[in-house]
Formats: C-alpha cells, sequence, structure tokens
C-alpha cells in the first residue's frame, strides 16, 4: 500500500528526521506532558518503546522499535510489534521486520523539501516475494494483517502524518539547543 500525503506545511525533512530520532521523549499537549508517540496519534497509538539501542546507543539504523497500536481504536486491529530501523537520515524512515533472514513486513516513509512544504510518502509491504512464500503470505493476511486492516492502516497513517503539521513546527522550534 502506497499513500502520496498532501504536502506537509511548515514541516521539514530536518523536523522529521529530528521527531524520530526523539519519538521515545515527552512533549508538552492539552495542558499537560504526553509521550509524543501517543501525542502523535492520541486515539490509536498505545505505546512505543527502544526495544533496542542502534550500535552505540540511541535511536537510529540498527535500533529496534516496539509499536502498539489499534487502527481505528479497534482492539481487532492490533498491532504490537519489534520492528528494525534499517534507513533513518534526512530522506526518511524504513522499518523492517525478518523471520529467518526473509524480510515479511517493511514500513517506508520518505520525505523531501518543497517550497516551504515537505512531500511525504508512506508505503507498507507485507508479505514474501516469492511463490515459495505463498504459505507464509496466507499466513499473515488471515492471522496478522487481517480483513479490513488495510484500510484502517491507510486512515491511521494519514490522521497520524497530518498531525505533524499541528505538532512538529512549534516542538522543534523549542528542542534543547544543538540539538539532533
Amino acid at each position: 500500500m502506497t499513500i502520496d500525503h498532501e504536502p506537509l506545511e511548515g514541516v521539514t525533512p530536518a523536523m522529521l528526521l529530528w521527531w524520530f530520532r526523539h519519538i521515545g521523549e515527552t512533549m508538552p499537549y492539552a495542558g499537560g506532558v504526553f509521550p509524543r508517540y501517543t501525542v502523535w496519534h492520541p486515539l490509536d497509538h498505545i505505546s512505543w518503546n527502544l526495544a533496542r539501542e542502534k550500535p552505540g546507543g540511541g535511536v537510529g539504523e540498527g535500533a529496534r522499535f516496539h509499536i502498539v497500536e489499534a487502527f481505528g481504536r479497534d482492539p481487532n486491529k492490533m498491532v504490537d510489534s519489534v520492528d528494525r530501523v534499517e534507513k533513518l537520515d534526512r530522506t526518511g524512515i524504513r522499518l523492517t521486520m525478518r523471520v529467518a533472514g526473509a524480510q515479511v513486513f517493511q514500513l517506508e516513509h520518505t520525505w523531501s523539501q518543497g517550497r516551504g512544504r515537505t512531500h511525504y510518502v508512506s508505503v507498507f509491504d507485507l508479505g514474501l516475494r516469492s511463490v515459495l512464500g505463498t504459505p507464509i503470505n496466507t499466513y499473515l493476511r488471515k492471522k496478522v494483517f487481517r480483513s479490513n486492516m488495510d484500510l484502517a492502516w491507510i486512515t491511521h497513517n494519514v490522521e497520524e502524518v497530518g498531525l505533524f503539521e499541528h505538532i512538529l513546527p512549534d516542538l522543534y522550534a523549542a528542542r534543547r539547543p544543538g540539538e539532533e
């Protein structure tokens, strides 16, 4: 599934990179202080944890994110996964899951700078790309990413990416000096 989002006004690739590097922190929101991940989608996001730091420490390529969310606020559309950060740079982030070395899941968000706005594309790829993977793909569609989860994910992703315009510019402006 691919979503070519509406351009994000007032958001830059540097802001997005900073966001994902600091996603595990808190932020002020609605009169309180909350985990950034839950502010990013207050209704669907349940929790985010750094399951493993990147080599050398922190968030970046090689780290593992533990993500729990329920698309459309529906517990029957729950995702609880640990994904490897294969890429995190000024052009985007790619999360993957491999089983016995074979990639069974990939979510890639790519972004590029425009005039005062950022072009943002999300690509969700589930399953193996060979005939031998058919039984695994059937299992994934029946037991893991079940019926109607595709449309729920699309809605979820459009909502969370759309929130960047509202939460990221001020949060980025208030970051600690020299923080990247």
